[in-house]
């Protein structure tokens, strides 16, 4: 078990030190520690299932750290209920883009049905989305992997989009993160600002509420 972990921490630790030697932002520590722990357990013969039961502790500590989204939360709550209409309708209309985006790009690919209900819920956090796909009747390990690359891609090119439409508002940056790529993006709106990290934690919640009733009605209305 501390060998597991030690190989977690290395990897990651080892994806920091090579984004900041390169300076490249598109170097996450994400893109250079999985492939690090893959190839490791690859090589050794270490059965996943075996690496998984060894990082435990580290699923555990989510839990408090998402909480810890929290204090962001009530240290600016005053701007948040400020904007909390602003805040909700653009949550809204996330979710639903981001379905029809989804039954858009597997219709015209002409993907079967389990591509669609496994990628309806790719914008929100791994439990929920898994939770949705499997009552939709969809692939666990597809909505996992499409969670994971959509969580990694937004974090990566999101503040690169940002600037390039020169967003300038806290409150729609940390919203778009937040929305878009969930844990991972928000762990990079937090980088960017306390506001930007406060909604985007703010988002991540709400866009699971949003999306786990949304994906459902949608399906009803175009006949799944």
């Amino acid at each position: 078990m501390p060998a597991m972990l030690a190989l977690t921490t290395g990897a990651y630790l080892l994806g920091v030190w090579v984004k900041r030697k390169s300076g490249l932002s598109m170097l996450h520590p994400f893109l250079i520690s999985v492939p690090v722990v893959i190839a490791i357990l690859k090589v050794t013969d270490i059965p996943c299932s075996f690496y998984i039961e060894s990082n435990v502790i580290i699923d555990f500590f989510l839990g408090p750290c998402v909480v810890a989204l929290g204090l962001l939360l009530y240290d600016h709550r005053k701007i948040i209920s400020r904007n909390l209409v602003g805040i909700l309708s653009a949550v809204t209309s996330g979710s639903v883009v981001g379905v029809a985006s989804v039954y858009a790009m597997c219709r015209m690919l002409r993907l079967d049905e389990v591509f669609l209900l496994s990628l309806e819920p790719k914008s929100v956090t791994a439990p929920i989305a898994i939770e949705i796909s499997t009552f939709l009747g969809g692939d666990q390990s597809l909505t996992a992997v499409s969670v994971v690359l959509c969580g990694f891609i937004g974090a990566v090119i999101g503040p690169l989009i940002l600037k390039v439409f020169r967003m300038k508002s806290p409150i729609a940056k940390g919203l778009a993160m937040g929305c878009a790529s969930h844990g991972l993006g928000t762990a990079r709106a937090i980088e960017m600002g306390a506001v930007e990290g406060a909604v985007s934690g703010l988002a991540i919640a709400l866009m699971g509420v949003m999306t786990a009733v949304a994906v459902p009605l949608f399906n009803l209305i175009v006949g799944l």
